[in-house]
């Protein structure tokens, strides 16, 4: 079995795809872990591999990045940033942004104004911008988890940057963990590097020659017409 770890907003799929068929004989077990949680699971060997975004204490922890995620503001479908096709930092000054205690988003200086109340999770600060009571940054894929019919979003380019990477205990890097990695960096079937060693082939047994025989039980038929003929009788 391979266990895989996966923080909210990651997608999978289409690597469990290629995983299943390249190894249908390895199961491969989902773990939807908070990203608060994912690097904890790992280091207590809890999974073999996890989706986490970045930055994360690395101690333990090899880590390739894999991606980045553009910054988007949650707000009501009324509120008046709608009005255009993205957003930047400073068009949030003088709004209430939350920022959850699970907030995956680095912040050297956090923007807008402090809201009311800091949410324990993300999807406690999307109800929160549903009431009205304030703004949320995410990355875009959390945006697309916590859709609602009353909320939309727009992209910030300003913003700082969620980044996705797959991680694994340095010490526990096993042949299945190498294959996963073959996988996610796009490696083909045939790849030496990222696969899983096969179990030698048995060698195909040597055909003995064929010995002369040694009795007369073993010897080769002989066609009527080349038998010797007997003396006719008389």
């Amino acid at each position: 079995m391979f266990r895989l770890a996966y923080v909210p907003g990651v997608t999978p799929a289409k690597w469990v795809s290629v995983w299943t068929e390249r190894m249908p004989g390895v199961p491969l077990t989902l773990l939807a872990v908070p990203a608060a949680e994912v690097v904890g699971l790992l280091r207590d060997g809890g999974a073999d591999a996890g989706f986490v975004r970045l930055p994360i204490d690395r101690d333990g922890l090899s880590v390739i990045p894999l991606y980045t995620e553009t910054t988007v503001v949650v707000v009501p479908k009324d509120h008046e940033v709608t009005a255009a096709d993205e957003v930047t930092v400073a068009d949030l000054t003088d709004e209430e942004v939350f920022h959850p205690l699970d907030d995956t988003i680095e912040w050297t200086i956090r923007p807008g104004l402090p809201a009311f109340t800091q949410p324990p999770t993300t999807a406690d600060a999307v109800d929160l911008v549903a009431a009205g009571s304030g703004l949320l940054l995410v990355p875009q894929s959390l945006a697309r988890l916590h859709d609602r019919r009353d909320l939309t979003y727009r992209p910030v380019p300003d913003a700082p940057q969620s980044q996705v990477a797959l991680a694994w205990p340095t010490d526990a890097t096993t042949d299945l963990v190498e294959e996963f990695i073959g996988i996610v960096r796009g490696r083909t079937a045939n790849s030496s590097r990222g696969r899983a060693p096969a179990a030698p082939a048995e060698k195909p047994a040597k055909r003995q020659a064929q010995k002369p025989a040694q009795n007369g039980s073993a010897r080769r038929a002989v066609p009527a017409a080349r038998k010797k003929k007997g003396n006719r009788p008389r």
